[in-house]
């Protein structure tokens, strides 16, 4: 554990850099790993909204009615205590790289992620795929695509343009709720702020503002990166 802090004139922040940096690895290791499966998800959740198969419409919707009202705590805490109880276990997932471990506490945190944002993924691109001129998929349906095609070659390629403003905003909110993590013992950033404040009680401000700089620098890579996105893509 962090040894007392003896010298009150202590740089904690630095003198703790290794840990507060590997905390961040598994935050974005989280973000990257959910941000990825989310995406392709909610994909799928808003074809399937949009699609002429009325049951899995239906499902969808009631799907994304349903995560989207519950608190992604509640989520997650479902993936970790009461999955094991039904079958749903992830004991298999044990991977280490150097002092990184992945093991079912961090899977079962990542899946509770994914399942959360992909509600509000597929939400961000059925708005895109409403944005999308029906004659486009009328054209698509007149030179024989079946519904598949049409949604990966046509449709969701516009729709994911005009949905950036809205998906940059999902995985911005993806970043910050990997805290939540933190409170069921996934060793990320949380739970190092909240380790450090424990152990260097007198310089408790010096390290929230030190992680909040550190988020705030996050966010901004991750805004920057989406700003230059739709840039590029821009629709005239």
């Amino acid at each position: 554990g962090t040894q007392p802090l003896k010298d009150p004139s202590m740089n904690v922040v630095l003198d703790n850099a290794g840990d507060i940096a590997l905390a961040f690895i598994y935050t974005l290791s989280l973000f990257v790993v959910a941000g990825v499966l989310s995406l392709i998800f909610g994909a799928l959740l808003a074809a399937a909204r949009v699609g002429p198969v009325a049951v899995l419409r239906k499902a969808a919707a009631v799907y994304v009615t349903l995560i989207r009202n519950t608190p992604l705590l509640i989520v997650i805490i479902f993936f970790r205590f009461a999955g094991p109880k039904i079958g749903l276990t992830f004991s298999f997932v044990d991977i280490r790289v150097a002092d990184i471990r992945l093991n079912n506490l961090y899977a079962a945190c990542a899946v509770g992620l994914v399942v959360y944002t992909s509600s509000f993924v597929c939400e961000a691109l059925r708005s895109g795929i409403n944005a999308v001129p029906l004659g486009q998929a009328e054209a698509a349906r007149a030179i024989g695509l079946p519904f598949g095609g049409v949604m990966s070659q046509v449709i969701m390629p516009q729709a994911m343009r005009h949905a950036l403003p809205p998906l940059a905003s999902v995985q911005i909110a993806l970043l910050k709720n990997t805290t939540v993590c933190g409170a069921l013992g996934v060793f990320e950033a949380f739970a190092r702020m909240r380790g450090l404040t424990n152990d260097f009680a007198s310089a408790r401000t010096e390290i929230f503002l030190a992680f909040a700089l550190i988020f705030v620098v996050l966010v901004e890579v991750l805004s920057f990166v989406a700003y230059r996105l739709e840039r590029r893509w821009r629709i005239v």
